[in-house]
């Protein structure tokens, strides 16, 4: 299911708050993404729209291909959109 298909001037905060629900509907990817960022639950909700959050649950993605590419074709979008959302949030 495609959640919803940025236009090229998408919003890097939106895109990265996609990217998280559809990486937090998969257990396994959730888990991981807890255990090699050091977030808790409560703190990934409570820090959901900080910039730096967001950038570094973009970078998990990254760190594994399969990942990225999975969240990308979910979001309708190239994975490259995924970087450039991570490099905008971390200016």
């Amino acid at each position: 299911m495609i959640i919803r298909k940025p236009s090229n001037s998408a919003d890097p905060t939106i895109v990265a708050l996609q990217a998280l629900a559809v990486a937090l509907r998969d257990s396994q990817r959730a888990q991981r993404l807890l255990e090699l960022t050091g977030l808790t639950s409560d703190e990934l909700r409570a820090r959901a729209t900080e910039p730096h959050m967001l950038a570094a649950v973009l970078s998990f993605l990254e760190a594994h291909e399969p990942d990225l590419i999975a969240v990308a074709d979910e979001l309708g979008i190239s994975p490259q959109e995924l970087v450039a959302a991570r490099s905008a949030l971390e200016a």
